[in-house]
């Protein structure tokens, strides 16, 4: 990827680059270093716009809970909006009890409100968050997906295979292929791109989720792909990640434009990516 292309969003799929490399996946535990970070990050999570007081709906990943989103939650309330957790305990896979009833909790914010929600999902959230937009576009004003598997080709999932074994452990015998080719999953596929904001964040030190996964191909005047550093289990307490949410959040909800940071976000966004660049020169094989 050109430095260019790198530095800004892009409304394509991030080229195909098979499974993530075994080097990322056996590094997955420095999200405990992103976490000890966190506090670095406050300088730039203090320039981030404040919140509209809109409600946003965050959603969990795999074997994840609320307490995951503790980071995204605390922040984003301290900036004034109406945030909200899914409510439905530890996600544990693509189950039709989610599906129902996430729908449902979208409408009754809603109503309850007079505001659309905004949709947060990190990973496996994120692809309820995609299909959740199509089931309830009219009550939806964004969507923000964090190293989500949305875009998985029919022949399955590039993730590494140990992580694939505990989902067939934990989800479903014959592992995320056999939800990938449910009704509701093979028409969220088919179905034309949201006519709503959708801003893909991803990361191509990401070791679950590959890159060309977690990123779409949409319209440029509402979808964005916007790579990150970092890792995937990181990602909900990324400094940076938490000022790019709270900058496509505090898009005006009538005249949403794509991500072109400023100020303090800019200069951070640009270093870090710069780095990141570097680093992933060197460690291509």
């Amino acid at each position: 990827m050109k430095l260019a292309t790198a530095l800004g969003p892009t409304v394509s799929r991030h080229p195909h680059v098979g499974a993530p490399r075994l080097l990322d996946s056996l590094l997955e535990p420095r999200a405990f270093l992103e976490i000890a970070l966190l506090p670095a990050s406050l300088p730039l999570l203090l320039q981030a716009p404040a919140g509209d007081g809109h409600p946003v709906l965050l959603l969990p990943g795999f074997l994840a809970d609320e307490k995951s989103l503790i980071a995204l939650k605390t922040f984003l309330t301290r900036k004034g909006y109406d945030v909200q957790t899914w409510g439905l305990g530890r996600n544990v896979g693509f189950q039709s009890k989610y599906v129902k009833a996430l729908p449902q909790k979208i409408r009754h914010l809603h109503h309850k409100t007079g505001r659309k929600v905004s949709l947060i999902g990190w990973s496996l959230g994120g692809v309820f968050s995609m299909l959740c937009a199509h089931e309830a576009t009219e009550c939806v004003r964004s969507v923000i997906t964090l190293g989500s598997p949305i875009s998985v080709d029919q022949k399955g999932s590039q993730s590494p295979s140990m992580m694939q074994a505990i989902y067939r452990l934990v989800a479903h015998p014959l592992g995320s292929a056999a939800h990938v080719m449910q009704p509701r999953v093979k028409h969220l596929r088919e179905r034309k791109p949201l006519p709503i904001p959708v801003s893909c964040l991803y990361s191509l030190g990401d070791g679950l989720v590959p890159p060309q996964e977690a990123t779409i191909d949409g319209d440029p005047t509402l979808h964005e792909n916007i790579r990150v550093p970092g890792s995937h289990l990181g990602l909900g307490f990324n400094g940076l990640v938490l000022a790019i949410v709270a900058d496509r959040l505090a898009q005006p909800e009538d005249n949403w434009q794509p991500f072109h940071p400023t100020g303090m976000l800019r200069r951070v966004y640009n270093t870090i990516i710069r780095s990141d660049n570097l680093h992933s020169a060197e460690t291509t094989p």
